[in-house]
């Protein structure tokens, strides 16, 4: 190890740069939100527990633009235009 190190050129900032579309954010969540997530993923055999929250966050903005009924209507008829 060297007694001393150059940063002079050194930048702030992550060191992988996060996705195009994302936005870093501090988020306080429970724990026992955040361990239903983390184990979710260890049953899967390993992923990324911040997208499984973000599909989860996603899911449910999709349920309250699209009501329930409207869903059930939705999968009716495509369940019958497959039987026909």
């Amino acid at each position: 190890m060297k007694e001393q190190y150059d940063f002079s050129s050194a930048q702030r900032g992550p060191i992988i740069p996060p996705e195009p579309g994302t936005t870093t954010i501090t988020l306080h969540i429970d724990n026992e939100v955040l361990g239903w997530f983390r184990d979710q993923v260890n049953r899967a055999g390993g992923g990324d527990y911040l997208k499984l929250i973000n599909n989860a966050l996603r899911e449910h903005i999709y349920q309250k633009a699209n009501p329930i009924e409207d869903v059930v209507r939705r999968v009716v008829r495509e369940e019958l235009n497959r039987a026909a």
